[in-house]
């Protein structure tokens, strides 16, 4: 996935910047400054490309020196990198920079987790389009880089068909069968019920999304699947009990959480010199 473009960078700047940063104008055009960035929790670093575009859209001669790689799990009080340029283009940068860094490193942290907790089950843990606005591309990019892994990216590129899709077209057999004759797209179906599951199965979709299954129905589900169709869990997951339902056998599970209830990591940039530039 192309992490970033510098229309998104622009944009975010112009949010911050406006007609001008009018504080860093107290500090005089001659200046350099040296800084470092430091992690006050531990993380799973993430953003790096947007960190950079910031300073780079700024003043092309903003060096910055990473400490620790995309990706990688990083200590409290770790320094994550350290940066050397005009001190305005330091100053003007910090926040855009670190409000990118510290929200997409919040969202590999917790894909991470969610990651880990369903190590060895063969199981998959995918995001859903509960992203932030603007920065979906961005907390996908995330999610991947936190080791779980990308759902359909928006309404473009697959179907899934819903309570009230079902509702609308009459019934699950045929809300998939009107899908499969508008589009190569893979077809998934979201059910809240074993009978509704086994119409699903009748209908053939890509995949049946078991929205609210108890174990006990999870694991019957993937009993009676004949094999040909993917099955995906989803509501209500956390941590605590992800992986029993990655042991019931299902193909993947579904986690808003992974994108919608993040906390940023807590994140700072601190100048450590400043000189009068050459």
């Amino acid at each position: 996935m192309e992490p970033l473009n510098n229309l998104d960078i622009a944009s975010f700047l112009a949010e911050d910047i406006g007609s001008g940063d009018i504080t860093a104008a107290i500090i005089p055009a001659t200046m350099s400054a040296e800084a470092e960035v430091i992690t006050r929790e531990d993380t799973v670093l993430c953003g790096q490309a947007w960190f950079d575009a910031v300073f780079k859209f700024l003043d092309a001669g903003i060096r910055i020196d990473w400490l620790a790689a995309e990706g990688e799990a990083v200590g409290k009080d770790t320094v994550l990198c350290r940066l050397s340029g005009a001190a305005r283009g330091l100053l003007t940068g910090e926040r855009t920079a670190l409000n990118l860094l510290q929200t997409l490193s919040a969202t590999a942290t917790v894909a991470r987790h969610y990651a880990d907790a369903v190590s060895g089950t063969g199981c998959k843990v995918l995001d859903t389009r509960k992203t932030i606005p603007g920065l979906r591309q961005a907390q996908k990019y995330a999610v991947a880089c936190g080791g779980c892994y990308n759902h359909r990216i928006g309404l473009y590129d697959g179907v899934l068909i819903k309570e009230n899709h079902i509702i609308a077209a009459g019934s699950i057999a045929q809300a998939i069968r009107a899908a499969r004759q508008l589009t190569t797209v893979p077809v998934e179906v979201e059910v809240e019920s074993m009978a509704e599951f086994l119409q699903a199965v009748a209908a053939q979709p890509d995949r049946i999304m078991l929205d609210n299954f108890s174990l006990k129905d999870m694991t019957e589900a993937v009993r009676l699947n004949p094999g040909s169709i993917e099955l995906e869990a989803s509501g209500n997951i956390g941590l605590d009990t992800i992986r029993a339902i990655a042991e019931t056998g299902v193909d993947y599970i579904s986690i808003g959480a992974l994108t919608k209830h993040v906390r940023a990591v807590d994140l700072s940039m601190r100048i450590k010199l400043v000189h009068e530039q050459h």
